[in-house]
Formats: C-alpha cells, sequence, structure tokens
C-alpha cells in the first residue's frame, strides 16, 4: 500500500516527446461505511500469505488550489524538490529554425488568439492532440530549459522558450502544492482498522484486475478495476471526497502507462 498527502487533478494522458516520465497517477475510489473492525483480526497475517504480490498505497488529502479538479493520485518517480509545486502547462513546440513562425503565433496569442487552437494547428508536440495540455507537470519531469520556463513564467501568460527539440510557447494556467506518496505495511494498515472510526474517515479501493480479486479480497475495500476505469472514471468526481485518507490495493508489478509506480 502507498500514501499521497493530497488528491491532485487527472493529468493528460498524452505525454511530449521531451518529457523525461510519465506522470503517474494512480485512480482513488470511495467505500460504503463499516462500522466493525472485528473481521480484520487478523488481517495482517492474511494480507501476508493471501497478497504476497499487492502493494497497498495511503493517500492523504491536504488543501486544493484548483477548484476543478478530478479526483487521483499524482507523483513524480523521481521523488521530491526544493519546489513542490505542481504547475498545469500547456505548449506549442515548431522547429527550431522556424523562429519567424514562432514570433507570428506568438503575436497572434497576444491578439486574443487561443494556444491551444493554434497547438492544434501547427505543433510538433504529440500534445497537439489534446491543444497542448501536458497536464499537471513538477521539477524533474522536464528537460532543464523547459522546467526553468515554466516555473519562472506568470500565471497564465504565454512565454517561450528553446530546448533541444525546439521553440516552445508554453503557458501556466494553474498551481498548487505537490504530492506524496509512500508505501504503507500491512501491520500499520491493521493497526489502523482496529480503531472503530477509521471506515467512517478514509476510503479504501482495490484498483487490481477481477481475476486477482477473485483470488484473494477484503470486503472493506471497493473493487475498482484499472481495465474498466472507461466506466467508472466519469463518477470520480461525484463519488469520491478528495478530503479523506485514501487507501488504494495495488500488484506491485503494476506498470500501466499512465500509472507508473516506484
Amino acid at each position: 500500500m502507498m500514501r499521497c498527502n493530497r488528491l491532485p487533478p487527472l493529468a493528460s494522458p498524452v505525454f511530449n516527446a521531451f518529457r523525461q516520465c510519465w506522470i503517474p497517477a494512480i485512480f482513488i475510489s470511495h467505500h460504503s461505511n463499516f462500522h466493525s473492525a472485528s473481521i480484520y483480526a487478523s488481517f495482517s497475517s492474511y494480507v501476508s500469505k493471501s497478497f504476497k504480490h499487492v502493494k497497498p498505497l495511503l493517500i492523504r488529502p491536504t488543501s486544493l488550489h484548483h477548484p476543478s479538479y478530478k479526483v487521483t493520485a499524482s507523483f513524480s518517480s523521481t521523488g521530491g524538490s526544493e519546489d513542490g509545486r505542481e504547475l498545469l502547462v500547456q505548449h506549442l513546440l515548431v522547429k527550431e529554425d522556424d523562429i519567424k513562425l514562432l514570433l507570428e503565433l506568438q503575436q497572434r496569442i497576444t491578439g486574443g488568439e487561443d494556444l491551444s487552437d493554434l497547438a492544434v494547428e501547427y505543433s510538433l508536440c504529440p500534445s497537439k492532440e489534446e491543444g497542448g495540455m501536458l497536464g499537471w507537470v513538477k521539477k524533474g519531469q522536464m528537460v532543464p530549459e523547459f522546467e526553468e520556463a515554466a516555473f519562472n513564467a506568470p500565471l497564465n501568460k504565454v512565454v517561450k522558450c528553446k530546448t533541444k527539440f525546439g521553440w516552445h510557447l508554453l503557458q501556466v494556467l494553474s498551481e498548487r502544492e505537490g504530492s506524496v506518496l509512500r508505501d504503507i505495511q500491512p501491520e500499520e494498515l491493521h493497526l489502523k482498522m482496529q480503531d472503530p472510526n477509521f471506515l467512517n474517515e478514509a476510503q479504501l479501493i482495490d484498483v487490481r484486475e477481477p481475476e486477482e480479486v477473485d483470488q484473494a479480497s477484503l470486503p472493506a475495500f471497493q473493487v475498482l478495476p484499472l481495465r474498466q476505469f472507461g466506466s467508472w472514471g466519469p463518477e470520480v468526481t461525484t463519488k469520491f471526497d478528495p478530503e479523506k485518507d485514501t487507501y488504494v490495493m495495488i500488484s506491485k508489478w503494476t506498470r500501466h502507462p499512465g500509472f507508473l509506480l516506484s
């Protein structure tokens, strides 16, 4: 099980070629209220025997700085940094020798055109399909030049920067405090479950696949397989409470694109 200190917004599924790693995300869920903890008397030994290939995750929320968040937990595989902010960034990319086009596009944006519309038409980055949206990024995920420009850019102001991939026009749409995840051992979770209030104050989900759940499961965990995210994903913002601690049961070998685990 892992742990995160907040529930940040869902990162874009399309990632730029200059990004140095994926933005990982573990999806969050909600469970019904369980008032009895007696069924967990042997929880620790049960997990040790039955969930040999499972990693639990605790996601602990803090305040959210962006009002239109989606309930997910995201984190960087590079670990923390002195600047713990995460930025919501969109951009467009042109060739290094297309400075004339770059300046023309910058002028058009100044004149009122939307960067996302221009990204769809002109950007060389695969993120053009998403209007240049890169999702939430943090330090250590981007090449140095892009990172420096993004983390020094005023909110909503379009700035340009040059990297080894070419020229970029980027815009920071929002910022928030970064998230932190950690593993939590079955023994620790077992102790927490002895508290009668725990199941009212926390959210427990199991994102393993159905065949894994059939082999071993816990009744307090709501099963939401990653493979079926298309069916339950649209309801996450209405079903889950971003202010609650959230525990996620995952297979330790999970390495799904967009769901990378450290």
